[in-house]
């Protein structure tokens, strides 16, 4: 028979960035966990779920198969879905917030979930680096989860997160990236030390800078960045006689001879190419070309372009690891200079 008030069980969230399909998935074995689904009890039908759900039919579907292959889900041909076994073991859920979800976020995700299993189930949220969001969909989800992994970049409100990543039982909580001021007790973290990392890395490229006279670092404003990056390139520049300068528009910026250009964000490594491609300029020769953080494409496009970066994949993986161990170590994540044709 059917379970009395399936669909009171099912939960499917608009703001998660999570897979509506694994939220269908998440939600039945939670459901069967808590013992409001038991063994051979039928489920609804996928035109069913897709009504009530307001999902896609392959949405459904896919839910469905998904429960297949982990052997939970059985089907009788003419009759439908039923409960084929409920002897696993769902005691992990996860509640990861990401300020945003780009090249290197993605690698973080994939190898976070891929290190923890896919029976566990992890629910995921972009708050766009908007303090106030993150701070409604934190305040929504302070029950329930055994764990919270927080990316805590803001482009403001930063002084304030502290607050409300506090009211989170430190033992549920993993920060990544980077540590947040304020937020005490006995938590796990994996992060960057970004005003150290980029020191050092430029030091690592200190022979190949030695060719340009000048280093420009393109900090947009209104950044959720860190501010200990441009700490870190200052203290380089004054250390080593560069002369240097910090943009925020590399749009509006003239670019010389001799000029090496390190940026953070993507579209501005775009533009940057762009005007060196109209101005003949040889990249690499010319001008030198710094990115920060490495994605595939990188090492690719125009003979491979220069990062700076910490190990993103290591990071997802140090993170589930902590989850899975039970620890609330705090480990720093190497960073590496990635030299290439672009210096």
């Amino acid at each position: 028979m059917k379970p009395a008030r399936f669909f009171d069980h099912i939960h499917i969230d608009e703001y998660s960035a999570t897979p509506k399909y694994l939220q269908l998935t998440n939600s039945i074995l939670i459901a069967i966990e808590a013992g409001k689904i038991n063994k051979n009890d039928m489920l609804p039908s996928i035109n069913e779920l897709s009504y009530e759900l307001e999902i896609s039919r392959d949405t459904a579907e896919k839910g469905y198969k998904y429960l297949k292959n982990l052997g939970v889900l059985g089907s009788i041909p003419g009759k439908g879905y039923f409960i084929m076994c409920t002897e696993f073991r769902q005691t992990l859920r996860i509640c990861l917030f990401f300020n945003k979800l780009s090249s290197h976020k993605k690698i973080i995700y994939d190898s976070f979930v891929k290190t923890l299993g896919e029976q566990i189930a992890v629910d995921f949220y972009i708050y766009n680096s908007d303090y106030i969001l993150f701070k409604k969909l934190l305040s929504n989800k302070l029950e329930g989860y055994s764990h919270y992994v927080i990316i805590p970049h803001f482009v403001e409100g930063e002084e304030k997160a502290y607050e409300i990543i506090n009211t989170i039982p430190k033992e549920k909580l993993i920060i990544l990236d980077k540590v947040v001021p304020g937020v005490t007790g006995e938590y796990a973290a994996v992060y960057e030390n970004f005003e150290k990392d980029i020191y050092n890395a430029l030091e690592d490229a200190k022979e190949d800078l030695s060719k340009y006279h000048t280093i420009k670092l393109v900090f947009p404003e209104n950044s959720y960045y860190p501010r200990e990056i441009k700490k870190g390139y200052l203290k380089f520049c004054r250390q080593y006689a560069f002369n240097h300068k910090v943009i925020s528009d590399i749009s509006a910026e003239p670019i010389e001879e001799g000029e090496v250009y390190i940026n953070l964000v993507e579209q501005d490594l775009v533009v940057l190419i762009e005007k060196l491609m109209q101005q003949n300029m040889k990249i690499g020769k010319d001008v030198g070309v710094i990115s920060y953080n490495e994605t595939p494409l990188k090492r690719i496009i125009l003979n491979g372009i220069t990062t700076i970066s910490t190990d993103f994949n290591e990071m997802g993986s140090i993170a589930a690891k902590m989850i899975l161990e039970n620890s609330s170590k705090h480990v720093e994540v190497p960073f590496y200079l990635n030299k290439r044709a672009s210096l």
